[in-house]
């Protein structure tokens, strides 16, 4: 996606013309597994966080019907079983060793355990179709092994210098970055990802996850023009996530300086940031609601989708898989993963 485009989309995301839904989906559990990327793999190459649906797992396949096996969501929409996830961060003392940064719930939805803020987005224009994709479908955004700027734009990053996320004005601002912000924020790191938003139509996955979707062209982001290989217009999902960087204090960053944070993939420059998704709506709810243009924002509801409490949500969780300590200083990334600048 071009810088035009984004910058479109981002403003696009506070707009009341358009659809959205904007709802908390808190952690569901930590652990280096990746169903889309590594199949079967028990422990997957690098560490991620995942939110959604409690049927994830180290398969997940694309036959497999999703609702069925779960029996807990930590999303706030009920029938949103799908997952979410990222890689995980990662701070690099002066002696080397690291330490996993913790996440921080968003603005406004504050009560809920961490995880992200999920977003769905319809265009403006009340004529424009837009298709839900089907079960088994699934997808990625970013490049993993990005270091540095490209023509693309998937992710932006936001760095609050104080705490209860400021500054944070509207839309793009103009100290936001497409890498890893190279300052001190005392109040955290908002890393918004935004995946693509058209489909080819037929395939629910691709060899590389990516080559089945496709961003749309022109100016306005999601309400732009998708190519004719790739025709089929879904919904704008992105997902926000906010890492509480200001637990270490800028005394323990590196003596020169430098930024000391780092993607568990190996990524110190935050251009190689990526998220997974795997459908899992139960029923026909998320295609009456992006039919409806629905909007949830300000206090609003979406009477064509059901939703609990956060504090309900919250009681969702799993235990890992490939078990791992989380919290204390590690000597390594997890999977003694090597951190890498090019």
């Amino acid at each position: 996606m071009h810088l035009t485009s984004f910058i479109a989309l981002a403003l696009s995301a506070r707009s009341v013309q358009a659809g959205m839904l904007r709802f908390a989906c808190g952690q569901l559990v930590s652990e280096r597994l990746d169903p889309l990327v590594n199949p079967g793999v028990n422990p997957s190459p690098h560490m991620h966080q995942i939110v959604g649906g409690n049927a994830f797992n180290d398969t997940m396949s694309p036959t497999s019907d999703i609702p069925s096996h779960a029996t807990c969501t930590t999303c706030t929409f009920t029938e949103d079983f799908s997952n979410y996830w990222t890689a995980m961060l990662y701070f690099r003392a002066r002696n080397g060793t690291f330490k996993r940064v913790p996440i921080m719930a968003n603005e406004y939805l504050e009560a809920a355990n961490a995880g992200m803020t999920v977003y769905y987005l319809s265009p403006d224009d009340k004529n424009v179709k837009v298709t839900v994709p089907k079960p088994g479908f699934r997808m990625l955004a970013g490049v993993q092994n990005l270091r540095q700027a490209d023509t693309g734009f998937v992710n932006l990053y936001r760095c609050y210098d104080e705490l209860g996320f400021k500054p944070n004005p509207m839309g793009m601002a103009t100290t936001d970055t497409k890498d890893l912000p190279k300052r001190h924020c005392a109040g955290g790191i908002r890393v918004n990802t935004f995946f693509p938003t058209c489909w080819d139509g037929k395939n629910l996955d691709s060899p590389d996850h990516q080559s089945h979707v496709s961003y749309t062209t022109g100016a306005l982001g999601l309400n732009g023009t998708c190519p004719t290989t790739h025709p089929v217009l879904i919904p704008q999902i992105f997902i926000e996530t906010i890492w509480d960087t200001g637990k270490f204090p800028k005394e323990e960053w590196p003596a020169d300086g430098s930024q000391p944070f780092v993607f568990s993939q190996g990524d110190p420059t935050g251009f190689g940031h990526h998220a997974d998704y795997i459908f899992g709506w139960q029923g026909d709810g998320l295609q009456r609601a992006m039919d409806a243009k629905c909007d949830n924002t300000f206090g609003k509801m979406c009477p064509e989708l059901k939703n609990t409490t956060i504090s309900q949500a919250n009681k969702c969780s799993q235990s890992q898989k490939a078990v791992e300590d989380l919290d204390s200083w590690i000597p390594t990334l997890p999977g003694n993963m090597p951190i890498t600048y090019r």
